[in-house]
């Protein structure tokens, strides 16, 4: 489908600035792997890139190099197929896990926790805006947005939720520390154990666990969800409409 398809990365190697010298073909597709507009996507990446320069206010979202063309895409999760990311690990987890049954929706509150930050309102705003759009399928008996470092907090959900059954899907890109070990002390587990269980290489969250009179489902981040794949072609397909220089 591409004639490449690179990697780079904020903090690693191969990093953002140094990335193009590695590309060879004339049409060049930047999608960021993250979660809302912001900070990163809207200032460091374009300027580690060249887009933006001399702190412009705002840059051209396609640019022509010399013999290439660059387009700017838009975050992946931002993206409306999102929630289908969501819904998809919602269930996936249930059913891999149906203890003592499996959960059905409707007997269900569904959480999409976040990190949630006073820095960048954005951040909640993309899973708020995710919440709302699920709410209106009417699938799960409930759908709240929790957060690690705003309220409502990740271990809130037992005294938010009416349903006994509860399924959280972390909304981060990648499984990590904060999917790994934060998010799980936060939903009760002691730190202890959660730190052994990793280090020995088991899930930190055993599925279905019952806390405070709920069951809870944890799923792992979307960021890993297949589904993905697409939206970051979703992303290159819609930028690729706009003219040069728009």
């Amino acid at each position: 489908m591409f004639a490449q398809v690179i990697e780079c990365f904020w903090k690693q190697e191969p990093g953002i600035a140094g990335v193009l010298r590695r590309v060879f073909a004339p049409r060049v597709f930047v999608v960021p792997l993250f979660i809302s507009e912001g900070y990163f996507t809207e200032e460091v990446i374009p300027r580690e890139l060249g887009l933006r320069t001399n702190g412009q206010a705002n840059f051209s979202r396609v640019q022509r190099r010399g013999e290439q063309t660059l387009y700017y895409c838009g975050p992946i999760g931002t993206h409306d197929n999102m929630t289908n990311v969501i819904l998809a690990r919602a269930q996936e987890i249930v059913e891999k896990f149906p203890f003592p049954r499996a959960s059905k929706p409707k007997e269900t509150a569904l959480f999409i926790a976040g990190h949630g930050t006073t820095k960048n309102e954005n951040s909640r705003k993309a899973i708020q805006h995710q919440v709302e759009i699920i709410r209106a399928q009417n699938i799960y008996a409930e759908v709240h947005p929790v957060f690690m470092e705003e309220e409502p907090h990740i271990g809130d959900c037992y005294s938010i939720a009416s349903a006994r059954n509860l399924v959280m899907v972390p909304f981060f890109i990648s499984d990590g520390l904060h999917s790994f070990e934060d998010i799980p002390v936060m939903l009760g587990e002691p730190e202890r154990i959660v730190r052994e269980r990793l280090k020995s290489g088991q899930p930190t969250w055993r599925n279905p666990t019952e806390k405070h009179g709920k069951l809870v489902w944890y799923s792992p981040s979307i960021g890993s969800e297949p589904l993905i794949a697409e939206i970051i072609l979703e992303r290159v397909r819609e930028r690729a409409k706009l003219k040069d220089g728009g």
